[in-house]
Formats: structure tokens, sequence, C-alpha cells
């Protein structure tokens, strides 16, 4: 019996824009098996890589593109961003954190199994971006960065609405004291992101919280958020949950968006 489509999670922001699908994949409907059960997308995984390119085809298919105009970057926990024009290949990835585009038709994606996947779309002036928001990422300026790129194809910043995925939550993501000083010396007001922890010289970091305090200070005024924790959801690949229990790796998710043509 074959398996089910993929069933992704949809944020009421995005979803209410004209002209513009999106999907937060969540790791049902693939056919992977064992630890990367069962919508891997991980190119970079150990899984079988018939599976993954299975899997990334389900995903185009639930977007409504072909599999070779679902693009991903290869990831660096970095502040680039990428500009799409026209399909790469896997080989061809370039080595960013976030990708925009004004082409119809092209899906545009992250990969993350704990980061914040971050969706942007202007939908009036036709141009769209995901970003890779993991802490690093967040922190040397990935979301600003995205932006900016946005607006240089012609997008205004009042209009961009972003969507925050499913993400490591602060109840489940322990940090140690090098972590917290490094935000405390860039801005001593991070302080409100940290909560203790039941370890001594640790805390609990927000990303979300974070992410959503520099797209706000960037000037993002629409902002969706489903406060969903990949690491306490099953649903849902995580790399610390998979570092906890000893597993050899884990899978990845693709969330991604597309302009309809």
């Amino acid at each position: 019996m074959s398996s089910p489509p993929p069933s992704p999670l949809l944020s009421p922001l995005l979803g209410a824009a004209p002209g513009i699908r999106h999907a937060f994949f969540t790791r049902e409907g693939g056919v992977s098996q064992g630890i990367y059960a069962s919508l891997n997308a991980g190119i970079g995984s150990a899984d079988d890589q018939a599976n993954v390119a299975e899997n990334r085809a389900r995903m185009a298919l639930a977007l409504g593109v072909a599999p070779s105009h679902l693009l991903t970057a290869y990831q660096v926990h970095s502040p680039d961003v990428a500009v799409a024009e026209a399909p790469w290949s896997q080989e061809a990835r370039p080595k960013a954190d976030a990708i925009v585009t004004r082409v119809p038709g092209l899906a545009i994606g992250v990969t993350a199994a704990d980061c914040g996947p971050i969706l942007f779309a202007d939908p009036a002036a036709r141009v769209i971006g995901a970003a890779h928001a993991g802490w690093r990422g967040a922190f040397t300026g990935v979301l600003e960065a995205t932006l900016a790129a946005m607006e240089a194809l012609g997008a205004a910043r009042g209009q961009i609405i972003v969507a925050i995925g499913p993400l490591i939550r602060q109840r489940s993501y322990e940090v140690g004291e090098e972590f917290v000083g490094r935000f405390g010396r860039d801005d001593p007001a991070n302080a409100e992101f940290f909560a203790p922890a039941e370890r001594t010289g640790h805390a609990m970091f927000d990303l979300a919280g974070y992410i959503r305090m520099r797209l706000e200070r960037a000037g993002v005024a629409a902002i969706d958020d489903p406060d969903i924790c990949t690491y306490e959801d099953d649903r849902f690949f995580s790399y610390r949950r998979s570092v906890h229990r000893a597993e050899p790796d884990y899978g990845r998710h693709v969330h991604a968006l597309v302009l309809e043509g």
C-alpha cells in the first residue's frame, strides 16, 4: 500500500495571501524508513538518496511545481541570501541560508530540524523569500538580509508578511553560559530571551522570540507563529532530540513557498 501524500501545516497569514502557495511540511507522507520516517528531505543525510528524491518530488507536487523547481540552498548558518531566477541542480546549490525570488513557479525553501524556517511574502509586489534562521543565522542578520534582498527585487518592507514555522522552543532549548554571554555582549536587552534552566550555568533560549524581535525591529508588522516545538512534537524531525536519543543521524524538513503563475 502506498503511503498517503504529505499533509503540510499552513500559516493562516500566508494562506490568506493571494497568489502564493506555501507549506510547512511534517515528517508524514514520505517513503523513508527508520529514523528517517518518512518525509525526509535531507540531501545531506545518510538516508537512501532515492528515497530523499521521491520525498522531495512529493513536496514539489504538493506545492504545484515540478521536482526540478523546488529549490533549496547549501546551508552554512550564514546571513547570505541567494536570488533564484531559474532552477538549479543539487550540485549547483548556492551556499546561503536564504533564498528570494520574483519568478512564478519557482518554489524556494529551507531545510530545518530545529532551526527556524521563516517564510516571507509581499503579495502586492509578488516577491517571496525563505530563510533558515538558527541562532547563528538570526544573530548575524539573515532575517534583515532577506528583507533587503526582497526590497532589491521590488518588495516594500511595510507590505511584507512573515510566517515563523515549527522550531525548537524555549522550553526545550538549553544553552550554556558562553552562549548567553555572546548575546548579552551584543545587546544587554537580549537577556529577555533567556530563562533559568534546571542545571547551574545553563539557560533556556527563546529562539522564536528572538527571531520575532529581529523581524519587528526591521520593520515587519505582520508575523504569524504557530508555537510548535520540533523537539516535543514527533511529527517533526529534531536534531537535538536525535542527539538525546543517541541516534546516528536525523531527517530534515523542507519548508517552502511559491508564487503562482
